[in-house]
């Protein structure tokens, strides 16, 4: 007898057709369209562009011009950097792989509850308000990922190299007080045309040519942001150009002496240098005012917790200590024979007359509301159990030291971004890149 057996076999192949259907849609023939792949726009190195990458760094770029004022800008021309940034990007996170600069799980975790716990929120409500801007937690942490792995590799490959010496700072004090009318600090708007490594003549000309018309058509009365939106290589290109307030010696030597003598809202340029061209607008400055900051003198003793010494352990310690000094026994000589704080210890414990912010919040919190002779009950901070005693106060002309500080920070940040414009062209220069042209052109 024969049997039918057409039901037991579509049994067997009705699942592996549905999860064919699944993975080989286009080996179909129904009638509906067919799903577009996603094309690839550039090739840099071993890695790609794609045009969702594009899309999505196109509409982050018109939500940053559209703030800053310039929403007129040519889509062709949006493209073009929006391009330029992905791509300098896969080349960053490239070379941060191949470094060892990327990021794990847990430093993104520990990165998203930070960020969340600054803005007041819970993770879950942080998913909330990235949902509510049209982004998911994955794509936040995604991204997320990414500026911290570019961050690392700029630290490490960049401003890890820099260094900021004392005659620098000398000279850069030096430079800053030779100011006319004393002025210490500049609010400034900035464009750069760039040159590759290496431009040859022509290309050098093309930059300049191009500089001279942008500058021509602000002394016409085009709006600087608007242009330095469309057309700057710079950093701060999507804001405007606005480069905000940097003190006097952080300005870059190339256009810093013409500074002095410019009026708000005066452009000068184009400036030629190894980046390319740049043009600068002043758009305010301020003098130098006297730093007086409120110090303090004060000593402490300090238990640290290990192995060996249990948190309670420590803080009983502490206790009879405080007891101890509250019986009328010296601080200091306690300080030299019980305090894990070394450097202090060999002092009697004296710190010296401390700036507001030298030390960790919580002790700065409790020596801030003692009195003068005050002694704090034990506390703990993340070195251990402290006590501290208030010694005196002063009002103190800290400009000095203030302007140094300034001055070390200003170099480095100085140095920092014209290393990272050369690191960056380096990378590019040295990259393979194969743009794609647009399909529907």
């Amino acid at each position: 007898m024969v049997i039918d057996d057409t039901p037991r076999r579509l049994r067997y192949w009705l699942p592996l057709l549905l999860a064919l259907s699944l993975l080989l849609p286009s080996v179909l023939t129904f009638s509906a369209e067919p799903e577009l792949l996603d094309r690839i726009v550039a090739v840099v190195n071993d890695d790609v562009v794609l045009q969702s990458e594009l899309d999505g760094e196109i509409s982050t770029m018109r939500q940053k011009l559209a703030r800053a004022g310039a929403s007129d800008i040519p889509a062709d021309e949006i493209r073009k950097q929006a391009l330029e940034r992905l791509i300098l990007q896969k080349l960053q996170l490239a070379e941060a792989k191949k470094v060892g600069a990327s990021v794990d799980d847990e430093t993104l975790l520990l990165a998203m509850n930070n960020i969340a716990k600054q803005n007041g929120l819970s993770l879950d409500e942080l998913a909330t308000a990235l949902q509510e801007q049209g982004m998911s937690m994955d794509e936040y942490r995604e991204e997320l990922r990414k500026e911290i792995t570019l961050q690392r590799l700029r630290n490490r490959e960049v401003l890890s190299r820099i260094q900021v010496t004392k005659a620098e700072v000398d000279n850069y004090l030096a430079h800053a007080e030779e100011n006319p009318g004393g002025r210490d600090a500049y609010h400034l708007r900035h464009i750069l045309i760039p040159t590759p490594e290496g431009a040859s003549s022509e290309e050098i000309a093309a930059a300049r040519k191009q500089a001279e018309e942008i500058m021509q058509r602000l002394k016409n009365g085009e709006d600087f942001a608007t242009l330095a939106s469309r057309y700057s290589a710079g950093q701060q290109s999507l804001e405007g150009g606005d480069l905000g307030w940097l003190e006097a010696g952080q300005v870059p030597t190339l256009f810093s002496k013409d500074l002095a003598g410019m009026e708000r809202g005066e452009v000068r340029g184009p400036y030629q240098a190894a980046s390319g061209f740049h043009i600068i607008r002043l758009d305010d400055y301020k003098g130098g005012d006297k730093n007086i900051i409120k110090q303090t003198h004060a000593r402490h003793i300090l238990v640290r917790t290990d192995e060996l010494t249990s948190d309670q352990d420590a803080k009983n310690r502490l206790e009879q200590l405080y007891q101890r000094i509250q019986g009328g026994e010296d601080f200091a000589t306690l300080a030299r024979a019980h305090s894990d704080d070394k450097g202090s210890a060999i002092k009697g414990g004296d710190l010296g007359w401390v700036n507001p912010g030298d030390l960790v919040p919580k002790f700065q919190e409790v020596m801030d509301s003692l009195p003068i002779n005050g002694l704090s009950k034990p506390f703990r901070t993340q070195f251990g159990w402290h006590i501290v005693q208030v010694l005196e106060r002063r009002d103190h002309d800290a400009t000095e030291e203030v302007k140094r500080d300034k001055a070390k920070l200003a170099l480095r940040k100085r140095k920092a971004d014209e290393a990272l414009q050369l690191y960056l062209r380096k990378l590019r220069d040295q990259a393979f890149v194969e743009i794609r042209p647009d399909e529907y052109d």
